[in-house]
């Protein structure tokens, strides 16, 4: 499985952590560096999956809006989260709407990661939508259904 990389290598090339069969450079990382949005709601979904596994904590925040939480608390709260837990697979189960035409969709995943010498599998339904309801707009992680 793919993980993060350790001081001094390239993760740009290893397979991208969301499984989608490319590599880090052609797949999550754009999204992570700003240079393009994710086009549907399950893209958005894999590029967090990745952006935990490679720590992207800057991305993380810009995909989920949290008005209630300061930004300094979710940065502080994110590292340590990125800290304690490897991703060690992602497995989508399905995918409600959120194509490049939609402005809400779901997506049903499961997240198998380690922490505290512990394997966990973690399943979620997320909300995904459109920033300002705008169909033009980029997607936002909402919140678990």
């Amino acid at each position: 499985m793919a993980r993060a990389a350790g001081f001094g290598s390239s993760k740009s090339r290893e397979p991208c952590p969301c499984l989608s069969g490319m590599s880090y450079e052609r797949c999550c990382q754009p999204l992570h560096l700003g240079e393009q949005w994710a086009a549907t709601a399950e893209q958005l979904m894999r590029s967090r999956y990745s952006a935990f596994a490679f720590a992207e904590v800057d991305y993380l925040i810009a995909t989920h809006p949290d008005a209630a939480t300061p930004w300094l608390q979710r940065r502080k709260e994110l590292r340590k989260n990125c800290r304690e837990a490897r991703w060690l697979g992602l497995q989508i189960k399905a995918v409600e709407a959120g194509g490049v035409d939609d402005l809400e969709g779901t997506v049903t995943f499961e997240a198998t990661f380690g922490a505290g010498g512990q394997r966990n599998v973690m399943t979620e339904t997320s909300l995904f939508q459109r920033k300002d309801g705008d169909p033009k707009g980029h997607w936002l992680y909402i919140k678990p259904l």
